[in-house]
Protein backbone atom coordinates (compact mmCIF):
# COMPACT_ATOMS: atom_id res chain seq x y z
CA UNK A 1 0.00 0.00 0.00
CA UNK A 2 1.63 3.66 -0.36
CA UNK A 3 1.98 6.41 1.43
CA UNK A 4 -0.71 8.50 1.06
CA UNK A 5 1.47 11.56 2.13
CA UNK A 6 3.93 10.93 -0.81
CA UNK A 7 1.56 8.95 -3.63
CA UNK A 8 0.69 12.29 -5.17
CA UNK A 9 2.28 15.86 -4.29
CA UNK A 10 -1.10 17.51 -4.41
CA UNK A 11 -2.23 15.13 -1.83
CA UNK A 12 0.22 15.40 1.23
CA UNK A 13 -1.99 13.58 3.31
CA UNK A 14 -4.47 16.51 4.97
CA UNK A 15 -7.83 17.57 4.68
CA UNK A 16 -8.10 19.69 1.70
CA UNK A 17 -9.39 22.70 4.02
CA UNK A 18 -5.87 22.43 5.91
CA UNK A 19 -3.75 21.71 2.37
CA UNK A 20 -5.85 24.65 0.79
CA UNK A 21 -5.03 26.70 4.04
CA UNK A 22 -1.21 26.14 4.32
CA UNK A 23 -0.95 26.36 0.18
CA UNK A 24 -2.32 29.87 0.80
CA UNK A 25 0.38 30.89 3.47
CA UNK A 26 3.17 29.15 2.47
CA UNK A 27 3.26 29.91 -1.31
CA UNK A 28 2.51 26.45 -2.42
CA UNK A 29 4.62 24.46 -0.74
CA UNK A 30 3.73 22.32 2.65
CA UNK A 31 6.95 21.16 4.37
CA UNK A 32 6.69 17.52 5.34
CA UNK A 33 7.54 18.77 8.78
CA UNK A 34 4.45 20.32 8.89
CA UNK A 35 2.19 17.58 7.49
CA UNK A 36 3.80 15.13 10.20
CA UNK A 37 3.12 17.61 13.04
CA UNK A 38 -0.57 18.00 12.02
CA UNK A 39 -1.14 14.73 11.65
CA UNK A 40 0.45 14.05 14.80
CA UNK A 41 -2.16 16.11 16.06
CA UNK A 42 -4.71 13.95 14.69
CA UNK A 43 -6.10 16.90 12.50
CA UNK A 44 -6.35 14.06 9.75
CA UNK A 45 -9.08 12.75 11.31
CA UNK A 46 -11.03 15.30 12.20
CA UNK A 47 -14.95 15.38 11.11
CA UNK A 48 -15.45 17.12 7.64
CA UNK A 49 -18.17 19.09 9.19
CA UNK A 50 -16.55 20.30 12.14
CA UNK A 51 -13.64 20.87 10.36
CA UNK A 52 -14.92 23.20 7.71
CA UNK A 53 -16.50 25.06 10.43
CA UNK A 54 -13.42 25.35 12.21
CA UNK A 55 -11.22 26.53 9.17
CA UNK A 56 -13.39 29.17 8.19
CA UNK A 57 -13.35 31.09 11.55
CA UNK A 58 -9.83 31.03 11.03
CA UNK A 59 -10.12 31.51 7.62
CA UNK A 60 -12.20 35.17 8.11
CA UNK A 61 -9.14 35.81 11.16
CA UNK A 62 -6.36 35.70 8.61
CA UNK A 63 -8.11 37.23 5.86
CA UNK A 64 -9.54 39.87 8.29
CA UNK A 65 -8.46 43.29 7.01
CA UNK A 66 -6.15 45.02 10.00
CA UNK A 67 -8.40 47.88 11.91
CA UNK A 68 -7.69 51.03 13.40
CA UNK A 69 -9.14 50.63 16.93
CA UNK A 70 -8.65 47.11 18.94
CA UNK A 71 -12.37 46.96 20.06
CA UNK A 72 -15.03 46.00 17.56
CA UNK A 73 -17.86 47.49 18.88
CA UNK A 74 -20.36 45.97 17.05
CA UNK A 75 -19.53 42.14 18.04
CA UNK A 76 -19.54 43.94 21.91
CA UNK A 77 -22.84 45.13 20.99
CA UNK A 78 -23.99 41.62 19.59
CA UNK A 79 -22.92 39.87 22.72
CA UNK A 80 -24.45 42.16 25.03
CA UNK A 81 -27.64 42.07 23.49
CA UNK A 82 -26.97 38.19 23.82
CA UNK A 83 -26.12 38.46 27.28
CA UNK A 84 -29.23 40.37 28.58
CA UNK A 85 -31.10 38.03 26.52
CA UNK A 86 -29.80 34.80 27.85
CA UNK A 87 -30.70 37.21 31.83
CA UNK A 88 -33.95 37.80 30.52
CA UNK A 89 -34.99 41.01 28.63
CA UNK A 90 -38.38 43.07 27.40
CA UNK A 91 -39.31 45.80 25.75
CA UNK A 92 -40.89 48.40 28.62
CA UNK A 93 -44.45 48.40 28.35
CA UNK A 94 -46.66 51.52 27.40
CA UNK A 95 -47.55 52.05 31.13
CA UNK A 96 -43.71 51.78 31.74
CA UNK A 97 -43.42 54.24 29.73
CA UNK A 98 -46.43 56.97 30.49
CA UNK A 99 -45.18 56.50 34.23
CA UNK A 100 -41.29 57.07 33.27
CA UNK A 101 -42.62 60.05 31.71
CA UNK A 102 -44.83 61.32 34.52
CA UNK A 103 -41.87 60.72 36.84
CA UNK A 104 -39.68 62.86 35.38
CA UNK A 105 -41.85 65.43 35.18
CA UNK A 106 -42.49 65.66 38.57
CA UNK A 107 -38.79 65.19 39.56
CA UNK A 108 -38.05 68.58 37.65
CA UNK A 109 -41.26 70.25 39.59
CA UNK A 110 -39.32 69.42 42.53
CA UNK A 111 -35.61 70.09 41.52
CA UNK A 112 -36.73 73.43 40.38
CA UNK A 113 -37.10 74.44 44.29
CA UNK A 114 -34.30 72.91 44.92
CA UNK A 115 -31.82 74.44 42.42
CA UNK A 116 -31.42 76.76 40.07
CA UNK A 117 -29.35 74.50 37.68
CA UNK A 118 -31.24 73.04 35.13
CA UNK A 119 -31.27 71.42 31.25
CA UNK A 120 -34.51 72.48 29.71
CA UNK A 121 -36.50 70.20 27.29
CA UNK A 122 -36.31 66.70 29.40
CA UNK A 123 -38.35 63.84 28.87
CA UNK A 124 -38.65 60.96 30.65
CA UNK A 125 -38.30 57.39 28.96
CA UNK A 126 -38.27 53.51 29.90
CA UNK A 127 -35.81 51.25 28.39
CA UNK A 128 -35.25 47.67 28.28
CA UNK A 129 -31.52 46.34 28.92
CA UNK A 130 -31.14 46.08 25.38
CA UNK A 131 -32.04 49.49 24.53
CA UNK A 132 -29.37 51.17 26.96
CA UNK A 133 -26.65 48.81 25.55
CA UNK A 134 -27.00 50.00 22.15
CA UNK A 135 -27.27 53.42 23.30
CA UNK A 136 -24.34 53.45 25.94
CA UNK A 137 -22.04 50.68 23.57
CA UNK A 138 -20.28 54.02 21.85
CA UNK A 139 -19.20 55.72 24.82
CA UNK A 140 -17.71 52.31 26.93
CA UNK A 141 -15.91 51.50 23.41
CA UNK A 142 -14.29 54.93 23.50
CA UNK A 143 -13.29 54.59 27.14
CA UNK A 144 -11.70 50.75 27.15
CA UNK A 145 -10.42 51.68 23.84
CA UNK A 146 -6.65 52.70 24.92
CA UNK A 147 -6.74 49.20 27.51
CA UNK A 148 -7.50 47.32 24.71
CA UNK A 149 -4.78 48.27 22.83
CA UNK A 150 -2.17 48.00 25.00
CA UNK A 151 -2.99 44.65 26.08
CA UNK A 152 -3.77 43.03 22.30
CA UNK A 153 -0.43 44.33 21.72
CA UNK A 154 1.37 42.74 24.26
CA UNK A 155 -0.77 39.74 23.82
CA UNK A 156 -0.03 39.05 20.29
CA UNK A 157 3.88 39.94 20.84
CA UNK A 158 3.95 37.07 23.68
CA UNK A 159 2.17 34.70 21.69
CA UNK A 160 4.30 35.33 18.28
CA UNK A 161 6.85 34.51 20.52
CA UNK A 162 5.86 31.09 21.52
CA UNK A 163 5.20 30.57 17.61
CA UNK A 164 8.48 32.10 16.93
CA UNK A 165 9.56 28.97 19.40
CA UNK A 166 7.79 26.37 17.15
CA UNK A 167 9.17 28.00 14.22
CA UNK A 168 12.53 27.46 15.26
CA UNK A 169 11.16 22.92 15.60
CA UNK A 170 10.04 23.64 11.43
CA UNK A 171 7.01 25.74 11.39
CA UNK A 172 6.83 27.13 7.86
CA UNK A 173 7.92 30.73 8.19
CA UNK A 174 4.76 31.92 5.99
CA UNK A 175 2.81 30.90 8.41
CA UNK A 176 4.82 32.70 11.10
CA UNK A 177 4.33 35.84 8.77
CA UNK A 178 0.40 35.34 9.20
CA UNK A 179 0.08 34.57 12.81
CA UNK A 180 0.78 37.77 14.43
CA UNK A 181 -1.47 39.45 13.05
CA UNK A 182 -4.31 36.93 12.94
CA UNK A 183 -3.28 36.58 16.97
CA UNK A 184 -3.58 40.71 17.63
CA UNK A 185 -7.40 40.34 15.79
CA UNK A 186 -8.23 36.99 17.52
CA UNK A 187 -7.44 38.98 20.99
CA UNK A 188 -9.67 42.25 19.59
CA UNK A 189 -11.78 39.92 19.16
CA UNK A 190 -12.00 38.22 22.98
CA UNK A 191 -11.33 41.85 24.25
CA UNK A 192 -14.57 43.02 22.20
CA UNK A 193 -16.07 40.28 23.65
CA UNK A 194 -15.61 40.73 27.23
CA UNK A 195 -16.62 44.57 27.00
CA UNK A 196 -19.77 43.06 25.73
CA UNK A 197 -20.10 40.68 28.07
CA UNK A 198 -19.72 43.17 31.07
CA UNK A 199 -21.93 45.82 29.58
CA UNK A 200 -24.40 43.19 28.95
CA UNK A 201 -24.42 42.58 32.48
CA UNK A 202 -24.28 46.44 33.58
CA UNK A 203 -27.51 46.49 31.88
CA UNK A 204 -29.12 43.97 34.00
CA UNK A 205 -27.91 46.06 37.31
CA UNK A 206 -28.70 49.56 36.38
CA UNK A 207 -31.43 51.75 37.50
CA UNK A 208 -31.30 54.75 35.52
CA UNK A 209 -29.20 55.57 32.69
CA UNK A 210 -26.42 57.45 34.39
CA UNK A 211 -26.32 55.61 37.31
CA UNK A 212 -22.95 54.75 37.39
CA UNK A 213 -22.14 58.62 37.00
CA UNK A 214 -20.93 59.58 33.68
CA UNK A 215 -22.92 60.62 31.10
CA UNK A 216 -23.65 57.67 29.31
CA UNK A 217 -27.40 59.08 28.22
CA UNK A 218 -26.90 62.70 27.07
CA UNK A 219 -30.12 64.99 27.32
CA UNK A 220 -32.71 65.57 26.74
CA UNK A 221 -33.40 62.10 27.63
CA UNK A 222 -33.69 60.43 30.91
CA UNK A 223 -33.86 57.05 31.17
CA UNK A 224 -35.33 54.67 34.14
CA UNK A 225 -35.19 51.16 33.71
CA UNK A 226 -38.66 50.00 34.84
CA UNK A 227 -37.44 45.90 35.57
CA UNK A 228 -34.53 46.84 37.85
CA UNK A 229 -36.80 50.05 39.00
CA UNK A 230 -39.40 46.82 40.26
CA UNK A 231 -36.52 44.45 41.78
CA UNK A 232 -35.33 47.31 43.78
CA UNK A 233 -38.93 48.38 45.05
CA UNK A 234 -39.66 44.76 45.76
CA UNK A 235 -36.26 44.42 47.77
CA UNK A 236 -36.54 47.23 50.17
CA UNK A 237 -40.40 46.61 50.26
CA UNK A 238 -41.12 49.89 49.22
CA UNK A 239 -43.82 51.01 47.32
CA UNK A 240 -42.56 51.32 43.41
CA UNK A 241 -44.34 54.61 42.49
CA UNK A 242 -42.94 56.15 45.13
CA UNK A 243 -39.26 54.21 44.62
CA UNK A 244 -39.30 55.46 40.84
CA UNK A 245 -39.96 59.18 41.69
CA UNK A 246 -37.05 59.34 43.91
CA UNK A 247 -35.20 57.51 41.36
CA UNK A 248 -36.31 60.03 38.81
CA UNK A 249 -35.02 62.74 40.83
CA UNK A 250 -31.60 61.15 41.36
CA UNK A 251 -31.59 60.77 37.33
CA UNK A 252 -33.22 64.31 36.65
CA UNK A 253 -30.38 65.92 38.90
CA UNK A 254 -27.61 63.98 37.38
CA UNK A 255 -28.67 65.03 33.80
CA UNK A 256 -29.22 68.45 34.68
CA UNK A 257 -25.91 68.74 36.51
CA UNK A 258 -23.76 67.32 32.92
CA UNK A 259 -25.94 69.80 30.86
CA UNK A 260 -25.47 72.70 32.94
CA UNK A 261 -22.08 72.08 33.85
CA UNK A 262 -20.22 72.07 30.41
CA UNK A 263 -17.00 71.03 31.49
CA UNK A 264 -17.91 68.25 33.56
CA UNK A 265 -18.45 65.53 31.38
CA UNK A 266 -16.14 66.23 29.28
CA UNK A 267 -13.45 66.01 32.39
CA UNK A 268 -14.92 62.59 33.74
CA UNK A 269 -14.74 60.75 30.31
CA UNK A 270 -10.66 62.59 30.14
CA UNK A 271 -9.72 61.08 33.50
CA UNK A 272 -10.87 57.80 32.44
CA UNK A 273 -9.30 58.08 29.20
CA UNK A 274 -5.50 59.11 30.62
CA UNK A 275 -6.09 56.35 33.31
CA UNK A 276 -6.76 53.88 30.23
CA UNK A 277 -4.13 55.45 28.29
CA UNK A 278 -0.82 55.37 30.70
CA UNK A 279 -2.45 51.60 31.74
CA UNK A 280 1.03 49.43 32.01
CA UNK A 281 0.55 45.77 30.86
CA UNK A 282 2.30 43.05 32.36
CA UNK A 283 4.19 41.48 29.91
CA UNK A 284 6.24 39.20 32.01
CA UNK A 285 3.09 37.54 33.39
CA UNK A 286 1.19 37.67 29.79
CA UNK A 287 4.28 35.57 28.87
CA UNK A 288 4.35 33.24 31.45
CA UNK A 289 0.33 32.85 31.24
CA UNK A 290 1.19 31.96 27.66
CA UNK A 291 3.80 29.87 27.62
CA UNK A 292 1.60 27.61 29.46
CA UNK A 293 -1.26 27.31 27.01
CA UNK A 294 -1.98 25.89 23.62
CA UNK A 295 -1.88 29.25 21.43
CA UNK A 296 -4.79 27.52 19.36
CA UNK A 297 -6.82 27.44 22.17
CA UNK A 298 -8.71 31.21 22.23
CA UNK A 299 -10.67 29.96 25.45
CA UNK A 300 -7.45 28.98 27.06
CA UNK A 301 -5.99 32.40 26.11
CA UNK A 302 -8.49 34.43 27.68
CA UNK A 303 -9.13 32.11 30.87
CA UNK A 304 -5.09 32.21 31.66
CA UNK A 305 -5.04 36.17 31.08
CA UNK A 306 -7.83 37.09 33.66
CA UNK A 307 -6.04 39.17 36.16
CA UNK A 308 -2.81 39.38 34.71
CA UNK A 309 -2.85 42.11 32.55
CA UNK A 310 -2.33 45.17 34.31
CA UNK A 311 0.90 45.69 36.26
CA UNK A 312 0.48 45.59 39.69
CA UNK A 313 1.28 49.16 40.53
CA UNK A 314 -0.29 52.00 38.70
CA UNK A 315 2.04 55.11 37.08
CA UNK A 316 1.77 58.29 38.51
CA UNK A 317 0.56 59.39 35.92
CA UNK A 318 -2.44 56.48 36.17
CA UNK A 319 -2.28 57.53 40.26
CA UNK A 320 -3.40 61.04 39.27
CA UNK A 321 -5.60 60.11 36.76
CA UNK A 322 -7.47 58.24 38.86
CA UNK A 323 -7.25 61.02 41.67
CA UNK A 324 -9.07 63.42 39.60
CA UNK A 325 -11.84 60.71 38.73
CA UNK A 326 -12.60 59.61 41.96
CA UNK A 327 -12.97 62.90 43.46
CA UNK A 328 -15.12 63.98 40.44
CA UNK A 329 -17.21 60.88 40.77
CA UNK A 330 -17.71 61.80 44.57
CA UNK A 331 -18.68 65.49 44.13
CA UNK A 332 -21.02 64.52 41.34
CA UNK A 333 -22.75 62.07 43.56
CA UNK A 334 -22.53 64.06 46.71
CA UNK A 335 -24.18 66.70 45.28
CA UNK A 336 -26.73 64.68 43.93
CA UNK A 337 -27.33 62.97 47.13
CA UNK A 338 -28.35 66.84 48.94
CA UNK A 339 -30.02 68.06 45.84
CA UNK A 340 -32.40 65.01 45.98
CA UNK A 341 -32.91 65.00 49.47
CA UNK A 342 -34.04 68.29 49.39
CA UNK A 343 -36.23 68.13 46.57
CA UNK A 344 -37.91 65.13 47.96
CA UNK A 345 -38.18 66.02 51.58
CA UNK A 346 -41.75 66.64 52.12
CA UNK A 347 -42.77 64.77 49.69
CA UNK A 348 -41.89 61.12 49.85
CA UNK A 349 -41.84 59.53 52.92
CA UNK A 350 -39.58 57.11 51.99
CA UNK A 351 -36.82 59.07 50.74
CA UNK A 352 -34.49 58.31 54.06
CA UNK A 353 -34.88 54.71 54.12
CA UNK A 354 -34.40 54.97 49.60
CA UNK A 355 -31.06 56.70 49.94
CA UNK A 356 -29.47 54.86 52.37
CA UNK A 357 -30.27 51.89 50.06
CA UNK A 358 -28.64 54.00 47.12
CA UNK A 359 -25.98 54.98 49.22
CA UNK A 360 -25.15 50.91 50.32
CA UNK A 361 -25.71 49.94 46.93
CA UNK A 362 -23.15 52.00 45.42
CA UNK A 363 -20.51 51.39 48.34
CA UNK A 364 -20.84 47.28 47.74
CA UNK A 365 -20.78 47.15 43.77
CA UNK A 366 -21.39 44.24 41.85
CA UNK A 367 -20.48 41.69 39.15
CA UNK A 368 -20.37 44.06 36.67
CA UNK A 369 -18.54 46.58 38.19
CA UNK A 370 -15.81 43.60 38.89
CA UNK A 371 -16.00 43.17 35.09
CA UNK A 372 -15.09 46.63 34.20
CA UNK A 373 -12.29 46.58 36.99
CA UNK A 374 -10.61 43.68 34.60
CA UNK A 375 -11.42 45.80 31.34
CA UNK A 376 -10.31 48.79 32.80
CA UNK A 377 -8.35 48.09 35.89
CA UNK A 378 -10.02 50.38 37.97
CA UNK A 379 -13.76 50.54 39.80
CA UNK A 380 -16.21 53.24 38.89
CA UNK A 381 -17.72 53.65 42.15
CA UNK A 382 -16.87 57.59 43.99
CA UNK A 383 -14.95 56.23 47.07
CA UNK A 384 -15.60 59.98 49.02
CA UNK A 385 -19.20 60.48 48.78
CA UNK A 386 -20.00 61.16 52.22
CA UNK A 387 -17.02 63.67 52.21
CA UNK A 388 -18.60 65.14 49.15
CA UNK A 389 -21.75 65.09 50.47
CA UNK A 390 -20.46 66.87 53.92
CA UNK A 391 -19.17 69.43 51.22
CA UNK A 392 -22.31 70.86 49.81
CA UNK A 393 -24.33 70.79 52.60
CA UNK A 394 -21.65 72.95 54.07
CA UNK A 395 -21.73 75.39 51.10
CA UNK A 396 -25.67 75.45 51.69
CA UNK A 397 -25.60 76.32 55.51
CA UNK A 398 -23.13 78.92 54.88
CA UNK A 399 -24.43 80.50 51.63
CA UNK A 400 -27.73 78.87 50.27
CA UNK A 401 -28.79 76.95 46.95
CA UNK A 402 -26.61 79.36 45.44
CA UNK A 403 -23.05 79.02 47.03
CA UNK A 404 -23.74 75.11 46.80
CA UNK A 405 -24.32 75.22 43.38
CA UNK A 406 -22.00 77.62 42.48
CA UNK A 407 -19.27 75.37 42.92
CA UNK A 408 -19.54 73.88 39.46
CA UNK A 409 -18.97 76.95 37.88
CA UNK A 410 -15.36 77.06 36.92
CA UNK A 411 -13.25 74.01 36.80
CA UNK A 412 -10.65 75.43 38.25
CA UNK A 413 -13.35 77.02 41.24
CA UNK A 414 -14.42 73.41 42.06
CA UNK A 415 -13.78 71.72 45.15
CA UNK A 416 -10.60 69.16 44.63
CA UNK A 417 -9.46 66.45 46.93
CA UNK A 418 -7.77 68.52 49.62
CA UNK A 419 -11.34 70.37 49.87
CA UNK A 420 -12.78 66.89 50.69
CA UNK A 421 -10.62 66.73 53.77
CA UNK A 422 -11.39 69.96 54.96
CA UNK A 423 -14.47 70.84 53.19
CA UNK A 424 -15.11 73.60 56.11
CA UNK A 425 -11.42 75.16 55.05
CA UNK A 426 -13.28 75.28 51.52
CA UNK A 427 -16.30 77.00 52.62
CA UNK A 428 -14.94 79.91 54.09
CA UNK A 429 -11.92 80.36 51.38
CA UNK A 430 -15.02 80.61 48.84
CA UNK A 431 -17.34 82.26 51.38
CA UNK A 432 -14.78 85.60 51.63
CA UNK A 433 -12.26 84.72 48.21
CA UNK A 434 -8.94 86.72 48.97
CA UNK A 435 -8.43 89.21 46.31
CA UNK A 436 -4.76 90.47 44.75
CA UNK A 437 -3.30 93.25 44.44
CA UNK A 438 -4.17 93.88 40.47
CA UNK A 439 -8.05 93.13 42.01
CA UNK A 440 -7.48 96.00 44.38
CA UNK A 441 -6.03 98.43 42.32
CA UNK A 442 -8.88 97.89 39.90
CA UNK A 443 -11.59 97.95 42.16
CA UNK A 444 -9.99 101.51 43.54
CA UNK A 445 -10.09 102.94 40.25
CA UNK A 446 -13.28 102.10 39.18
CA UNK A 447 -14.79 103.66 42.33
CA UNK A 448 -12.46 106.85 42.12
CA UNK A 449 -10.22 106.36 45.24
CA UNK A 450 -6.87 106.24 42.89
CA UNK A 451 -6.84 109.45 40.75
CA UNK A 452 -3.58 107.91 39.18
Amino acid sequence: MTDPQHDDDDTPGLPPEIEELLRGLTGGEIDPQMVSMMQGMGLDKVDPQMLAMVMSQVQALFAAPESDTAVDAALATDIARKTVAAEGDALASGSDGRAAAEAVQVAGLWLDAATDLATPGLTGVAWSRAEWVEATMPVWTDLVEPVAAGVTDAVGTALSGQLGRLGDSGMPEGLLDQAGPMLRRLHGSLFSMQLGQGTGTLAGEVLTGCEVSLPLVPAPTVVLMPAAVREFAAGLEVDEPQARLYLAVREVARVRLFGAVPWLAPALLAAVRDYAADITIDTTAIEEAVGSIDPSDPEAVQQALQGRMFAPQPSPAQQAALGRLETLLALVEGWVDVVTDRATRGHLPQADALGEAVRRRRATGGPAEKAFGALVGLELRPRRLRDAANLFAALEESGGPGARDGAWRHPDLAPGANDLDDPLSYVERTARPETDEMDAALDRLLSGEDDA
